[in-house]
């Protein structure tokens, strides 16, 4: 079971929820990068880039039995602000053809570098699956 927390007097917000209620089994995902399962990179476009590591959060939810509605929070890193803003209709459409819904609590952060260092974005997920 998953609620989203809205306060009534907030604007809605676009592309998130503020908050969300969940109980079931927890999974959570390591930070997942764009390249794909053997650890190679195809693009070097953030949006290419997106797009892989949403993919990899999902094979990640479907080990633990979890679907991509399953997801309540994610936090994204990402190497360059702009580039993401740009990116917007690219990534949201990547989103909407592999998670679905926007009902997940978000967060963007800007980071000076990730760890890998072709990687543009890095993705963590919460996920519940409800009892």
């Amino acid at each position: 079971m998953t609620k989203i927390l809205q306060p009534a007097h907030w604007v809605p917000p676009r592309g998130y929820s503020n908050g969300v209620l969940a109980r079931g089994q927890t999974i959570f995902v390591a930070g997942m990068i764009g390249w794909d399962a053997q650890c190679i990179f195809h693009t070097d476009d953030l949006a290419g880039q997106v797009r892989q590591a949403l993919i990899n959060v999902v094979a990640v939810l479907r080990e633990g039995g979890a679907k991509p509605e399953h997801i309540t929070r994610m936090t994204w890193y990402v190497t360059d602000k702009r580039e993401y803003v740009a990116a917007y209709p690219e990534i949201g459409k990547a989103f909407r053809e592999i998670i679905g819904s926007f009902n997940a609590a978000m967060t963007a952060v800007q980071v000076s570098a990730l760890i890998e260092d072709r990687a543009k974005v890095e993705i963590e997920v919460t996920a519940v699956i409800p009892d």
